[in-house]
Protein backbone atom coordinates (compact mmCIF):
# COMPACT_ATOMS: atom_id res chain seq x y z
CA UNK A 1 0.00 0.00 0.00
CA UNK A 2 1.61 3.39 -1.14
CA UNK A 3 0.87 6.93 -0.14
CA UNK A 4 0.10 10.62 -2.23
CA UNK A 5 4.15 10.40 -3.01
CA UNK A 6 4.57 6.38 -3.40
CA UNK A 7 5.93 5.82 -0.21
CA UNK A 8 5.19 2.85 1.07
CA UNK A 9 2.31 3.01 3.70
CA UNK A 10 2.55 0.35 6.81
CA UNK A 11 -0.63 -1.59 7.59
CA UNK A 12 -0.93 -2.18 11.15
CA UNK A 13 -1.67 -5.94 9.72
CA UNK A 14 1.68 -6.04 8.37
CA UNK A 15 3.69 -6.47 12.38
CA UNK A 16 5.67 -9.28 12.37
CA UNK A 17 3.63 -11.80 14.03
CA UNK A 18 6.25 -14.65 16.07
CA UNK A 19 6.49 -17.70 14.14
CA UNK A 20 4.50 -20.45 16.02
CA UNK A 21 6.80 -23.50 17.01
CA UNK A 22 5.34 -27.09 16.16
CA UNK A 23 6.14 -30.17 18.93
CA UNK A 24 8.52 -31.54 16.11
CA UNK A 25 10.12 -27.44 16.82
CA UNK A 26 9.87 -27.98 20.38
CA UNK A 27 11.80 -31.14 20.57
CA UNK A 28 14.19 -30.75 18.07
CA UNK A 29 15.25 -27.19 20.35
CA UNK A 30 14.82 -28.44 23.20
CA UNK A 31 17.05 -31.83 22.33
CA UNK A 32 20.07 -29.47 20.83
CA UNK A 33 20.78 -28.08 24.55
CA UNK A 34 21.12 -31.51 25.90
CA UNK A 35 23.49 -32.59 22.92
CA UNK A 36 25.59 -29.84 23.42
CA UNK A 37 26.77 -30.98 26.84
CA UNK A 38 26.32 -35.07 26.95
CA UNK A 39 27.96 -35.74 30.55
CA UNK A 40 26.28 -33.46 32.05
CA UNK A 41 22.91 -34.50 30.51
CA UNK A 42 24.34 -38.41 31.64
CA UNK A 43 25.00 -37.57 35.11
CA UNK A 44 21.92 -35.54 35.82
CA UNK A 45 19.92 -38.51 33.97
CA UNK A 46 21.60 -40.78 36.10
CA UNK A 47 20.75 -39.57 39.33
CA UNK A 48 17.03 -39.81 38.07
CA UNK A 49 17.61 -43.50 36.51
CA UNK A 50 18.99 -44.69 39.94
CA UNK A 51 15.78 -43.28 42.28
CA UNK A 52 13.17 -44.93 39.49
CA UNK A 53 15.77 -47.86 39.22
CA UNK A 54 15.19 -48.32 42.69
CA UNK A 55 11.59 -48.44 43.58
CA UNK A 56 11.13 -50.69 40.41
CA UNK A 57 13.70 -52.89 41.82
CA UNK A 58 11.40 -53.18 45.07
CA UNK A 59 7.99 -52.79 43.88
CA UNK A 60 9.37 -56.23 40.85
CA UNK A 61 11.43 -57.80 43.46
CA UNK A 62 8.00 -57.23 46.33
CA UNK A 63 5.56 -58.54 43.44
CA UNK A 64 7.78 -61.50 42.08
CA UNK A 65 7.91 -62.57 45.84
CA UNK A 66 4.27 -62.72 46.00
CA UNK A 67 3.65 -64.55 43.00
CA UNK A 68 5.63 -67.31 44.14
CA UNK A 69 4.23 -67.50 47.01
CA UNK A 70 0.87 -67.38 45.09
CA UNK A 71 1.96 -70.12 43.00
CA UNK A 72 3.20 -72.28 46.38
CA UNK A 73 -0.12 -72.10 47.73
CA UNK A 74 -1.61 -73.34 44.26
CA UNK A 75 0.19 -76.02 44.16
CA UNK A 76 0.25 -77.27 47.95
CA UNK A 77 -3.26 -75.29 48.70
CA UNK A 78 -4.19 -73.28 51.49
CA UNK A 79 -6.90 -76.07 52.90
CA UNK A 80 -4.49 -77.66 55.07
CA UNK A 81 -4.85 -77.37 59.01
CA UNK A 82 -2.46 -78.77 62.04
CA UNK A 83 -3.37 -79.82 65.02
CA UNK A 84 -1.45 -79.74 68.11
CA UNK A 85 -1.37 -80.23 71.82
CA UNK A 86 -0.77 -77.18 73.67
CA UNK A 87 -0.75 -77.05 77.63
CA UNK A 88 -3.20 -78.41 80.27
CA UNK A 89 -4.88 -76.56 83.19
CA UNK A 90 -1.71 -76.78 85.32
CA UNK A 91 0.56 -75.31 82.54
CA UNK A 92 1.86 -79.07 81.43
CA UNK A 93 2.52 -80.19 78.00
CA UNK A 94 -0.65 -81.76 76.90
CA UNK A 95 -1.08 -85.17 75.13
CA UNK A 96 -3.04 -85.88 71.71
CA UNK A 97 -4.95 -89.40 72.21
CA UNK A 98 -3.32 -92.09 70.29
CA UNK A 99 -6.69 -92.68 68.48
CA UNK A 100 -6.92 -88.81 67.34
CA UNK A 101 -5.78 -89.16 63.56
CA UNK A 102 -8.62 -91.81 62.81
CA UNK A 103 -11.48 -89.42 64.97
CA UNK A 104 -10.12 -86.62 62.97
CA UNK A 105 -10.28 -88.29 59.35
CA UNK A 106 -13.78 -89.65 60.17
CA UNK A 107 -15.03 -85.31 59.90
CA UNK A 108 -17.12 -85.89 56.78
CA UNK A 109 -15.43 -82.82 54.92
CA UNK A 110 -12.04 -83.91 55.70
CA UNK A 111 -10.10 -85.59 53.15
CA UNK A 112 -6.91 -86.83 54.22
CA UNK A 113 -5.12 -86.90 57.87
CA UNK A 114 -1.50 -87.76 58.69
CA UNK A 115 0.26 -87.47 61.61
CA UNK A 116 3.68 -86.98 63.44
CA UNK A 117 5.41 -87.88 66.49
CA UNK A 118 7.99 -86.62 68.61
CA UNK A 119 10.22 -89.32 69.65
CA UNK A 120 11.46 -87.51 73.00
CA UNK A 121 15.20 -88.09 73.97
CA UNK A 122 16.16 -89.47 70.65
CA UNK A 123 19.01 -88.00 68.92
CA UNK A 124 20.82 -88.29 65.41
CA UNK A 125 24.24 -87.80 64.49
CA UNK A 126 26.30 -88.65 61.47
CA UNK A 127 28.46 -91.44 63.10
CA UNK A 128 29.25 -92.33 66.52
CA UNK A 129 31.84 -90.42 67.08
CA UNK A 130 29.88 -87.20 67.32
CA UNK A 131 29.86 -85.78 70.55
CA UNK A 132 26.56 -85.78 72.43
CA UNK A 133 25.70 -82.52 72.70
CA UNK A 134 26.34 -81.59 69.30
CA UNK A 135 23.23 -83.27 67.66
CA UNK A 136 22.54 -79.91 65.00
CA UNK A 137 19.48 -79.14 66.53
CA UNK A 138 17.65 -82.53 64.31
CA UNK A 139 14.52 -84.02 66.02
CA UNK A 140 13.22 -87.29 65.49
CA UNK A 141 9.85 -87.78 64.42
CA UNK A 142 7.57 -90.84 63.86
CA UNK A 143 5.60 -90.87 61.25
CA UNK A 144 2.47 -92.18 59.29
CA UNK A 145 3.55 -93.59 55.99
CA UNK A 146 0.30 -91.58 54.07
CA UNK A 147 2.33 -88.77 55.54
CA UNK A 148 3.56 -87.25 51.90
CA UNK A 149 0.16 -87.30 50.40
CA UNK A 150 -1.65 -85.65 52.68
CA UNK A 151 1.17 -82.18 53.48
CA UNK A 152 2.31 -82.52 49.33
CA UNK A 153 6.00 -83.72 50.53
CA UNK A 154 8.06 -84.53 47.34
CA UNK A 155 11.51 -86.18 47.67
CA UNK A 156 14.78 -84.74 46.39
CA UNK A 157 15.92 -88.31 46.21
CA UNK A 158 14.80 -91.62 46.85
CA UNK A 159 11.85 -92.84 48.18
CA UNK A 160 9.61 -93.03 51.34
CA UNK A 161 9.20 -94.83 53.91
CA UNK A 162 6.28 -97.97 52.71
CA UNK A 163 5.23 -100.96 54.56
CA UNK A 164 8.48 -102.62 54.56
CA UNK A 165 10.79 -100.14 55.66
CA UNK A 166 8.51 -98.31 58.34
CA UNK A 167 9.45 -101.34 60.46
CA UNK A 168 12.78 -101.40 59.93
CA UNK A 169 15.89 -99.25 61.24
CA UNK A 170 15.31 -96.95 57.76
CA UNK A 171 15.31 -93.04 58.32
CA UNK A 172 14.10 -90.42 55.12
CA UNK A 173 15.66 -86.99 56.30
CA UNK A 174 14.67 -83.27 55.90
CA UNK A 175 16.41 -80.98 53.75
CA UNK A 176 18.01 -79.20 56.52
CA UNK A 177 18.69 -82.40 58.66
CA UNK A 178 20.43 -84.13 55.03
CA UNK A 179 23.07 -80.69 55.28
CA UNK A 180 23.70 -80.40 58.25
CA UNK A 181 24.87 -84.77 58.60
CA UNK A 182 26.48 -84.26 55.83
CA UNK A 183 24.06 -87.04 53.79
CA UNK A 184 24.43 -86.33 50.11
CA UNK A 185 22.52 -89.56 48.67
CA UNK A 186 20.53 -92.45 50.30
CA UNK A 187 21.83 -95.70 51.26
CA UNK A 188 24.47 -93.80 53.69
CA UNK A 189 23.94 -94.65 57.49
CA UNK A 190 23.24 -92.29 60.21
CA UNK A 191 23.68 -92.59 63.92
CA UNK A 192 20.42 -92.53 65.14
CA UNK A 193 18.79 -93.71 68.97
CA UNK A 194 22.30 -95.30 69.60
CA UNK A 195 21.87 -97.96 66.61
CA UNK A 196 22.54 -97.27 63.08
CA UNK A 197 19.68 -96.43 60.65
CA UNK A 198 20.03 -96.20 56.76
CA UNK A 199 19.28 -93.46 55.10
CA UNK A 200 16.54 -94.02 52.17
CA UNK A 201 15.58 -90.70 50.91
CA UNK A 202 15.81 -87.14 51.59
CA UNK A 203 12.68 -85.16 51.12
CA UNK A 204 12.63 -81.40 49.53
CA UNK A 205 11.55 -78.24 51.50
CA UNK A 206 7.78 -77.80 52.41
CA UNK A 207 6.83 -74.17 52.97
CA UNK A 208 3.36 -75.74 54.66
CA UNK A 209 5.60 -78.01 56.94
CA UNK A 210 8.92 -76.20 57.24
CA UNK A 211 8.88 -78.06 60.67
CA UNK A 212 10.08 -81.20 58.70
CA UNK A 213 13.33 -79.83 57.17
CA UNK A 214 14.85 -80.31 60.44
CA UNK A 215 13.97 -83.65 61.02
CA UNK A 216 14.57 -86.92 60.85
CA UNK A 217 11.46 -89.32 59.99
CA UNK A 218 11.34 -92.92 60.86
CA UNK A 219 8.09 -95.57 60.22
CA UNK A 220 5.22 -95.40 63.37
CA UNK A 221 6.22 -99.13 63.70
CA UNK A 222 9.79 -98.75 63.75
CA UNK A 223 9.83 -95.94 66.55
CA UNK A 224 7.75 -97.88 68.87
CA UNK A 225 9.69 -100.90 68.69
CA UNK A 226 12.77 -99.58 68.34
CA UNK A 227 12.93 -95.89 70.30
CA UNK A 228 10.60 -96.57 72.59
CA UNK A 229 8.26 -93.95 71.23
CA UNK A 230 4.59 -93.70 72.93
CA UNK A 231 2.44 -93.74 70.48
CA UNK A 232 1.08 -90.20 70.49
CA UNK A 233 1.01 -88.03 67.67
CA UNK A 234 2.49 -84.09 68.24
CA UNK A 235 1.22 -83.11 65.32
CA UNK A 236 -1.86 -84.00 63.09
CA UNK A 237 -2.09 -83.10 59.28
CA UNK A 238 -5.33 -82.47 57.79
CA UNK A 239 -6.75 -81.37 54.43
CA UNK A 240 -10.23 -80.31 54.26
CA UNK A 241 -12.53 -79.57 51.60
CA UNK A 242 -11.34 -75.68 50.24
CA UNK A 243 -15.59 -74.77 50.80
CA UNK A 244 -16.19 -76.26 54.23
CA UNK A 245 -12.53 -75.11 55.85
CA UNK A 246 -13.94 -72.95 59.14
CA UNK A 247 -16.34 -75.86 59.49
CA UNK A 248 -13.48 -78.30 59.44
CA UNK A 249 -11.88 -75.91 61.29
CA UNK A 250 -14.37 -75.26 64.08
CA UNK A 251 -14.44 -79.04 64.88
CA UNK A 252 -11.20 -80.05 65.05
CA UNK A 253 -10.00 -78.83 68.68
CA UNK A 254 -13.41 -81.10 70.14
CA UNK A 255 -12.98 -84.07 67.30
CA UNK A 256 -9.20 -84.25 68.56
CA UNK A 257 -9.72 -84.66 72.09
CA UNK A 258 -13.26 -84.67 73.23
CA UNK A 259 -12.44 -84.60 77.04
CA UNK A 260 -9.98 -81.73 76.51
CA UNK A 261 -10.56 -79.52 73.33
CA UNK A 262 -8.95 -76.45 75.28
CA UNK A 263 -5.74 -78.10 75.18
CA UNK A 264 -5.59 -78.23 71.94
CA UNK A 265 -4.14 -75.69 69.09
CA UNK A 266 -5.38 -75.63 65.61
CA UNK A 267 -3.53 -73.68 62.73
CA UNK A 268 -3.20 -73.24 59.03
CA UNK A 269 -0.27 -72.94 57.85
CA UNK A 270 -1.08 -70.37 54.79
CA UNK A 271 -2.28 -68.07 57.48
CA UNK A 272 1.76 -67.92 58.62
CA UNK A 273 3.27 -67.52 55.09
CA UNK A 274 -0.07 -64.90 54.58
CA UNK A 275 1.26 -62.95 57.27
CA UNK A 276 5.09 -63.83 56.52
CA UNK A 277 3.99 -61.70 52.94
CA UNK A 278 2.65 -58.95 54.90
CA UNK A 279 5.35 -58.26 56.78
CA UNK A 280 7.46 -58.31 53.64
CA UNK A 281 4.57 -55.22 52.68
CA UNK A 282 5.57 -53.38 55.20
CA UNK A 283 9.16 -53.37 54.60
CA UNK A 284 8.60 -53.19 51.25
CA UNK A 285 7.32 -49.64 52.15
CA UNK A 286 10.10 -48.56 54.06
CA UNK A 287 12.57 -49.19 51.36
CA UNK A 288 9.86 -47.06 48.61
CA UNK A 289 10.76 -44.37 50.95
CA UNK A 290 14.27 -44.61 50.41
CA UNK A 291 13.75 -44.94 47.16
CA UNK A 292 11.78 -41.78 46.71
CA UNK A 293 14.22 -40.07 48.80
CA UNK A 294 16.51 -40.99 45.87
CA UNK A 295 14.29 -39.93 42.77
CA UNK A 296 14.13 -36.30 45.21
CA UNK A 297 17.78 -36.37 44.94
CA UNK A 298 17.86 -36.77 41.73
CA UNK A 299 15.14 -34.06 40.91
CA UNK A 300 17.29 -31.69 42.79
CA UNK A 301 20.53 -32.50 40.81
CA UNK A 302 17.67 -31.60 37.06
CA UNK A 303 17.21 -28.38 38.66
CA UNK A 304 20.51 -27.60 39.10
CA UNK A 305 21.32 -28.86 35.89
CA UNK A 306 18.68 -26.52 34.59
CA UNK A 307 19.80 -23.45 36.80
CA UNK A 308 23.70 -23.87 35.43
CA UNK A 309 22.27 -24.09 31.53
CA UNK A 310 20.51 -20.93 31.79
CA UNK A 311 23.33 -19.41 33.05
CA UNK A 312 25.88 -20.79 30.41
CA UNK A 313 23.60 -19.80 27.50
CA UNK A 314 22.39 -15.90 28.06
CA UNK A 315 24.15 -15.25 25.02
CA UNK A 316 21.96 -17.63 23.31
CA UNK A 317 18.79 -16.50 24.70
CA UNK A 318 19.57 -13.21 23.67
CA UNK A 319 20.30 -14.23 20.37
CA UNK A 320 17.20 -16.04 20.16
CA UNK A 321 14.98 -12.88 21.99
CA UNK A 322 16.80 -10.82 19.52
CA UNK A 323 15.48 -12.71 16.24
CA UNK A 324 12.10 -13.26 17.17
CA UNK A 325 11.73 -15.70 20.20
CA UNK A 326 9.20 -14.69 22.87
CA UNK A 327 9.63 -15.03 26.36
CA UNK A 328 6.72 -17.88 25.96
CA UNK A 329 8.92 -19.90 23.32
CA UNK A 330 11.91 -19.30 25.69
CA UNK A 331 10.09 -20.54 28.37
CA UNK A 332 8.85 -23.89 26.29
CA UNK A 333 12.40 -24.35 25.32
CA UNK A 334 13.72 -24.81 28.99
CA UNK A 335 10.83 -27.01 30.06
CA UNK A 336 11.10 -29.21 27.18
CA UNK A 337 14.81 -29.54 28.26
CA UNK A 338 14.20 -30.65 31.81
CA UNK A 339 11.52 -32.69 30.74
CA UNK A 340 13.50 -34.93 28.00
CA UNK A 341 16.17 -35.08 30.66
CA UNK A 342 13.78 -36.68 33.27
CA UNK A 343 12.27 -38.77 30.60
CA UNK A 344 15.46 -40.33 29.44
CA UNK A 345 16.50 -41.27 33.66
CA UNK A 346 13.06 -42.55 33.99
CA UNK A 347 13.06 -45.06 31.03
CA UNK A 348 16.57 -45.57 31.64
CA UNK A 349 15.64 -46.39 35.45
CA UNK A 350 12.93 -48.52 34.19
CA UNK A 351 14.85 -50.24 32.77
CA UNK A 352 17.53 -50.44 34.98
CA UNK A 353 14.47 -51.75 37.65
CA UNK A 354 13.55 -54.12 35.61
CA UNK A 355 17.04 -55.86 35.12
CA UNK A 356 17.99 -55.51 38.90
CA UNK A 357 13.92 -57.61 39.30
CA UNK A 358 14.87 -60.10 36.96
CA UNK A 359 18.64 -61.28 37.97
CA UNK A 360 17.50 -61.66 41.52
CA UNK A 361 14.13 -63.31 40.59
CA UNK A 362 16.32 -65.85 38.51
CA UNK A 363 18.76 -66.34 41.40
CA UNK A 364 15.95 -67.52 43.30
CA UNK A 365 13.94 -69.35 41.25
CA UNK A 366 11.00 -66.71 41.30
CA UNK A 367 8.80 -65.47 38.24
CA UNK A 368 9.78 -62.33 37.19
CA UNK A 369 6.68 -60.07 37.96
CA UNK A 370 7.10 -56.62 37.60
CA UNK A 371 3.32 -54.51 37.53
CA UNK A 372 2.67 -52.38 34.31
CA UNK A 373 1.60 -49.57 36.75
CA UNK A 374 4.57 -49.31 38.72
CA UNK A 375 6.70 -48.69 34.73
CA UNK A 376 4.27 -46.17 34.04
CA UNK A 377 4.26 -44.36 37.38
CA UNK A 378 7.67 -44.42 37.18
CA UNK A 379 7.90 -42.50 33.94
CA UNK A 380 4.97 -40.51 34.91
CA UNK A 381 6.91 -39.46 38.02
CA UNK A 382 9.90 -38.56 36.15
CA UNK A 383 7.93 -36.39 34.07
CA UNK A 384 6.66 -34.13 37.15
CA UNK A 385 9.41 -34.11 38.45
CA UNK A 386 11.06 -32.70 35.12
CA UNK A 387 8.59 -30.46 35.11
CA UNK A 388 9.02 -28.99 38.70
CA UNK A 389 12.64 -28.84 38.76
CA UNK A 390 12.59 -27.09 35.22
CA UNK A 391 9.63 -24.72 36.04
CA UNK A 392 11.76 -21.71 37.73
CA UNK A 393 14.94 -22.09 35.33
CA UNK A 394 12.63 -21.77 31.94
CA UNK A 395 11.14 -18.76 34.25
CA UNK A 396 14.52 -16.97 34.77
CA UNK A 397 15.77 -17.76 31.37
CA UNK A 398 12.31 -16.06 29.81
CA UNK A 399 12.58 -12.92 31.83
CA UNK A 400 16.41 -12.01 30.38
CA UNK A 401 16.09 -8.68 28.61
CA UNK A 402 17.89 -9.59 24.58
CA UNK A 403 19.77 -6.40 26.05
CA UNK A 404 21.04 -7.73 28.96
CA UNK A 405 21.86 -11.29 27.88
CA UNK A 406 23.62 -10.28 24.75
CA UNK A 407 25.85 -8.39 26.35
CA UNK A 408 27.39 -11.27 28.05
CA UNK A 409 28.72 -11.84 24.65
Amino acid sequence: MTGRRGRPVRDERDEDVPARLGPRDVLKVGGAGLRARPLRVFLSALGIAIGIAAMIGVVGISTSSRAQLQATLDRLGTNLLTVAPGQDFFGSDAKLPKDSVGMISRIPDVTAASATGKVTDTKVYRNDWIPEEESGGISVQAARLDLPGTIGLSMATGTWLNAGTGRYPAVVLGSAAAERLGVAQPNQQVWLGSQWFTVVGILNSNALAPELDSAALVGWDAAASRLGFDGHPTTVYSRADKHAIDSVRALLAETANPQAPNEIKVSQPSDALAAENAADTAFTGLLLGLGGVALLVGGVGVANTMVISVLERRAEIGLRRSLGATRGQIRLQFLTESQMLAALGGVGGVGLGIVVTAAFAVTQGWPTVVPPWAMGGGVGATLVIGAIAGLYPAIRAARLAPTEALSTI
